[in-house]
């Protein structure tokens, strides 16, 4: 249902394709609209999703797998054996205990450290994964793999296949966004790319602040002269398209200036959040003394203020000030400090929010970073690179609230129980958007190509 080929996206081709689909063939140019809403393989569970995207690789056992062994050997030497190639630096120091404690929190009683008590209040609506391992010990490689699959670089990001499987419900704005809050992930652009999907899914990354989208109002006196700019453009370039053949760049390039159009009404309206009380702009952090918590809580609100305008893939990035982002290999104690406060307070609210508003059922939000941190220091009070053993977590959109899936060692140091690949945290994100992970493809180089390439299983014990 879903498969598709790159000399498909030629302009009449895809008209007859989405003829059934698809409400954008109209005006009787034959123009696509790559983000009209397309069924899924099956009822869905989740209609949108929001990544919390963790930059640099949050320690598990100082947040969500507490580990009392720590405690019991802290700055003995570490009892298991390591191989020390398999570090980033090469630097193995004394068993580190965690340095925040732990409280059992709502009814199922998961425990989660004292660095997040605004997500702690959300645990029964959790499904806390403490089994989730990378194939990649760098940032790079392990932010392609988490974003795209592969842990190369020019692979399609998970946001561009769920667009382009799926559409937006969204006709003003793209269906995959970026919210930057000030720091791009290691591997740069790459991780919100296309690929070798059509050009229309990659994302569209909006920055901080009040004015999101640069030179997005229009220039021209008034809406008569900027209605007719855009005929002459749209009627150049179909001439053109006609002359050239299919050319999925200038299809996505005419697909982008009608919807950069329509963005110049609808991005100042998302920004402009003088319509949200003030006790909701409180409870996002936006009146906080800390200029992070206050960034990411604007971004926060944003997401849920796109998530009511039907945009179908959100993204968020950490915010900038914070040291090596979640990276702490030296620091530890006031590096995830920094980085909890800035989230913790914005990401409850947005939980709670969309709870109240009743977006958190039909909303997925996934909340991880590319790999973990080691249970011993890297020096004295750091941690290294840990793909072997990691914690990620879902709420909302069918997940399974109150459980907790998997396990790593007594250490928190490699995954001892349902271990998993990024590929089934994919295949799980699909499936709970109605997507068949293995019938989802796009004909490249001579082969059907996947999100979860040949792999990937579905979590079916964290679904409710």
């Amino acid at each position: 249902m879903l498969r598709r080929t790159a000399a498909g996206f030629g302009a009449l081709a895809t008209a007859a394709l989405f003829a059934e689909s698809s409400p954008s063939v109209a005006n009787g140019d034959e123009a696509i609209d790559p983000f009209a809403p397309r069924n899924p393989h099956f009822a869905p569970r989740a209609k949108n999703i929001i990544f919390l995207y963790m930059d640099g690789g949050p320690s598990q056992v100082d947040s969500f797998d507490p580990k009392p062994r720590l405690e019991k050997d802290h700055g003995k030497p570490f009892p298991m054996k390591i191989d020390t190639k398999t570090l980033q630096f090469n630097n193995m120091g004394k068993t580190l205990q965690s340095l925040w404690p732990f409280q059992q929190h709502g009814e199922s009683g998961i425990p989660v450290s004292d660095l997040f008590p605004h997500i702690a209040k959300h645990v029964d609506k959790m499904a806390m994964v403490r089994s989730m391992t990378s194939k990649f010990s760098e940032h790079t490689f392990a932010n392609y793999f988490l974003h795209t699959g592969h842990g190369i670089q020019g692979r399609p990001s998970t946001g561009s296949w769920v667009t382009y499987a799926l559409g937006s419900e969204c006709r003003n704005l793209p269906g995959f966004i970026v919210l930057n809050g000030g720091l791009t992930p290691p591997g740069g652009l790459d991780n919100f790319n296309s690929g070798y999907l059509p050009a229309s899914y990659q994302a569209s990354v909006f920055q901080p602040g009040e004015s999101p989208v640069a030179n997005i109002p229009s220039t021209l006196a008034n809406a008569q002269l900027q209605r007719e700019k855009l005929r002459l453009i749209r009627q150049l370039d179909d001439r053109y398209l006609k002359e050239s053949g299919d050319s999925t760049a200038l299809e996505a390039a005419i697909a982008n200036y009608e919807m950069a159009a329509r963005m110049q009404t609808a991005v100042p309206d998302l920004a402009d959040l003088s319509d949200e009380t003030e006790a909701t702009k409180n409870m996002y952090g936006l009146e906080a003394e800390f200029a992070n918590t206050r960034r990411y809580g604007r971004i926060c609100l944003l997401a849920r203020r796109l998530i009511e305008r039907g945009v179908r893939f959100i993204e968020l990035t950490c915010t900038d000030g914070n040291g090596d982002r979640w990276d702490q290999h030296s620091g530890l104690r006031e590096g995830h400090t920094k980085n909890a406060l800035a989230v913790d307070q914005p990401i409850g609210a947005l939980l709670a929010d969309l709870e109240i508003r009743g977006l958190l059922d039909e909303t997925l939000v996934l909340w991880a970073g590319e790999f973990g941190r080691t249970p011993f220091a890297q020096g004295t009070d750091g941690r290294d690179h840990n793909p072997f053993g990691f914690t990620v977590w879902m709420a909302g959109g069918g997940i399974r609230g109150g459980t907790v899936y998997g396990a790593t060692d007594e250490f928190g140091y490699k995954v001892v129980e349902n271990k998993l690949e990024i590929h089934d945290l994919h295949a799980t994100l699909l499936h709970l958007l109605g997507i068949d992970h293995e019938k989802l493809t796009f004909r490249f180089s001579g082969r059907d190509m996947r999100l979860t390439d040949v792999h990937g299983r579905i979590i079916h014990d964290i679904i409710a």
